[in-house]
């Protein structure tokens, strides 16, 4: 990638995607620089950083949309018969409320939506298994506009997918991966063996419940809500320093991820994302200037137990 020159075509700006913690979230980093939210209730939406009901929903996406700025509504949970009826209902209410897209993995979403809003935008988004670009256009085939790749691939099958693929590509850039998850809340039956009830509302705010993995002096976030139990990875990712190849290859959005961040710690981390985008697509050579103090700026702004790496994009993560 080299910088534009007089007469080029200048490289296409991705768009930032931050996951807001609450309403009052959305205009600051609106200011700071974000350029779309993804919203949900964990009753439809996994691993949410911030339970968005239907009144704060219609809140946050009027404060976006009177900025011009968009809002995609997480509908991606692991959904059972009893929920899954009730999907024709949530997915017409994110229609009135003016939601710009709803993020699916299950077909049950894709059925809904087609039978209560069929104008709806869909992002495919198992977390998984988008590793490559026939599955991205086999979902965007049947009615997806983008698909979210898996966190486990490496920067090369990045680009590789984006250059065959024929839906919008994002790719999360800052923040945890889920290693695991159960629909049981382990650590509600830990806590109620043990004779030390906790209500799940305490535990799904905690910010200080790890495992700890002595042999590699690992700590793991873990959490419960709605959806069950989620164990995430030692480390968040971290590519601010390596964002030009992927620019470069036209990715279409770059997700910062806020779950178990505090709002402050999101706010700065989008503003330093937003100066990094800036630079690659208007100024490259100042872009890698400043590229590691960026990084360093990041670092400061970490918790002491949450390294960054660059999770799969060069191969350095083992789980």
């Amino acid at each position: 990638m080299s910088a534009v020159k007089e007469g080029e075509t200048k490289v296409k700006k991705p768009e930032l995607l931050v996951t807001p913690h609450s309403v009052d979230s959305i205009e600051p980093l609106i200011a700071t620089g974000a350029d779309a939210f993804v919203l949900g209730e964990q009753r439809y939406g996994l691993r949410l950083a911030g339970e968005f009901n239907r009144e704060d929903m219609k809140h946050a996406i009027g404060k976006a949309h009177a900025k011009g700025k968009k809002v995609y509504v997480a509908v991606n949970a692991i959904f059972h018969n009893d929920i899954a009826n009730e999907l024709d209902d949530y997915i017409a209410f994110v229609k009135e409320a003016g939601a710009d897209a709803i993020i699916f993995g299950d077909p049950a979403v894709l059925m809904a939506v087609r039978a209560v809003a069929p104008d709806m935008p869909l992002h495919w988004n198992t977390e998984t298994t988008a590793t490559n670009y026939f599955t991205c256009n086999y979902w965007g085939q049947r009615g997806a506009v983008r698909a979210v790749l898996a966190r486990e691939l490496s920067m090369d099958e990045v680009i590789e997918v984006k250059e065959n693929a024929e839906v919008a590509i994002e790719v999360q850039v800052h923040g945890m991966t889920c290693m695991f998850q159960s629909k049981r809340p382990l650590l509600g039956h830990y806590f109620e063996y043990q004779g030390k009830v906790m209500e799940i509302e305490n535990r799904k705010e905690a910010k200080n419940m790890l495992l700890y993995d002595k042999e590699r002096d690992n700590k793991y976030p873990i959490f419960e809500d709605q959806n069950g139990t989620h164990i995430m990875s030692p480390n968040d990712i971290c590519i601010i320093d390596e964002l030009a190849e992927m620019i470069e290859a036209g990715i279409d959005s770059f997700k910062i991820d806020g779950v178990l961040h505090s709002p402050e710690y999101l706010l700065e981390v989008t503003k330093l994302y937003r100066q990094a985008i800036d630079l690659c697509v208007e100024n490259l050579e100042e872009y890698e200037e400043v590229k590691e103090e960026l990084l360093e700026k990041i670092e400061e702004l970490q918790p002491a137990h949450r390294p960054l790496d660059t999770g799969f994009f060069f191969k350095e993560t083992v789980y």
